[in-house]
Formats: structure tokens, C-alpha cells, sequence
């Protein structure tokens, strides 16, 4: 049986826009392991419950549920290694778990700063409702006035890739001469923004920006031809 494989939905269910379902999505193309995807929305938390709890990704994979994108990530690694490698050694998980904390509690939050009133336009009524209530009670204010200032918050989201920047001043990847998991997860939040909101995160002349556009042209055009915005 083909693996299954929960991801995060809009109204229109072409509109996928979690970041961490995001790098799965690549993982999985990466790895060139097919599944069947399954879109979810917030409002569907009893689809999940053979998982044992309520958020996606969720990958199903023959007897074993696994759930958050790290644990799918090794699982994907480990159960299918001569597969090209998400991570060259564990030298290189390693090294990749500091691009997983970095992009989790650093570039998220600015992201989120930028785009998360953007997603309630995306969702369908039903899901509207508790994705204000819940968000505005985690932030403690609203979404639009979170998002408020946009401008600064643009600043400082770009001021924060710079440690990525350098990096691909020097080389294609974040991972090296071949793209890795280290550049689906940053990855991830670039088309969790470009699948909510018109804004443009970069400029043009921005290492990041031309890493990007390889990033969305891999795999096919995986990325790129997902339902968004124009970046």
C-alpha cells in the first residue's frame, strides 16, 4: 500500500500552505517516494485521531504512523537509505537540526509576523472562527493588529537571513553543491508565504532570492507550480 500522507489545506484544497508539510513534500520528492497525499484542514482534528494527536504532517508509511516533520524526516532517512540521502552522515543531521531550531524559532515567527492574517482569506468558514480564536489568543492581539507595521517586520526578516545569505554566496545549497533537507526546511517557510500572501519577502538582487528560485524549480517544479502568489 502507498504511503499516506497528511497535509495542511486551504478552502481550496490546491492551496497547501504549512511549512513543515512543506518540507516533507520535498523530502518525499527528494527520496523519489511516491504517496498519497491527503489534504487536512483545521476543522478535520477527528481525521487525525488514529494518530494520536491533531496536527499535520502525519506520514503513514506501511504499519508506522509518524507525526512532525523532524521525526518524518529521519524516519525517511533511515527506512529508505539507498534512496539519495536527506542528510550526508550524522555529521550532517546534525549540523541540520541547528537549520531546523534556527528556522523554527527564529525565521517562523518573523514570517508569521508578515502572513498570518493573510491565512484567515485562505480558509473556509468553517475554519475561520478558530483560527482567529486560536491565534489571537497564542499572539495576544489581533491578527491584523500583529501584523501591523509591515514594513518593519519585512526589514527584519530579511536582516535575519543573513547567516543563509553568506552561505549562498558560496555555494547553490545550504546543504552543499546538491540541495538537502537543511534547504526544504527554510524552504518550507518561503511557500508557506508565497501560498497566503502577495507580499514579496525578497529582492532581487538577494543570494536567498535566486536560491529560492531553484528551490521552487526542483523536482519538476514541485514548488512552483503549487497554487500561490507570484514571488
Amino acid at each position: 500500500m502507498a504511503m499516506q500522507f497528511y497535509d495542511l489545506a486551504g478552502a481550496d484544497p490546491l492551496v497547501r500552505f504549512s511549512p513543515y508539510c512543506w518540507r516533507i513534500r520535498m523530502a518525499l520528492a527528494h527520496k523519489g517516494l511516491d504517496a498519497e497525499t491527503i489534504p487536512w484542514r483545521f476543522s478535520e482534528k477527528a481525521a487525525l485521531a488514529f494518530s494520536g494527536q491533531s496536527l499535520v504532517p502525519v506520514l503513514v508509511d506501511g504499519k508506522k504512523i509518524i507525526s512532525d516533520s523532524w521525526t518524518i524526516a529521519e524516519h525517511l532517512e533511515d527506512a529508505y537509505p539507498s534512496r539519495p540521502p536527506l542528510f550526508e552522515g550524522d555529521t550532517a543531521r546534525a549540523l541540520t537540526r541547528f537549520v531546523n531550531a534556527w528556522t523554527d524559532s527564529v525565521v517562523h515567527p518573523l514570517v508569521a509576523r508578515l502572513v498570518v492574517r493573510d491565512i484567515l482569506d485562505v480558509l473556509g468558514p468553517e475554519d475561520q472562527a478558530y483560527f482567529r480564536q486560536s491565534r489571537e489568543a497564542r499572539l495576544g492581539a489581533t491578527l491584523e493588529a500583529f501584523v501591523a507595521d509591515r514594513d518593519t517586520h519585512l526589514a527584519a526578516f530579511r536582516r535575519t537571513l543573513q547567516p543563509a545569505r553568506l552561505t549562498l554566496q558560496t555555494q547553490p545549497f545550504l546543504a552543499g553543491p546538491e540541495p538537502g533537507y537543511a534547504d526544504y526546511i527554510l524552504f518550507g517557510a518561503f511557500q508557506w508565504a508565497r501560498s497566503v500572501s502577495p507580499l514579496h519577502l525578497l529582492e532581487a538582487a538577494d543570494p536567498v532570492h535566486a536560491w529560492r528560485e531553484q528551490m521552487l524549480d526542483l523536482f519538476g517544479g514541485l514548488a512552483r507550480s503549487a497554487k500561490g502568489y507570484e514571488v
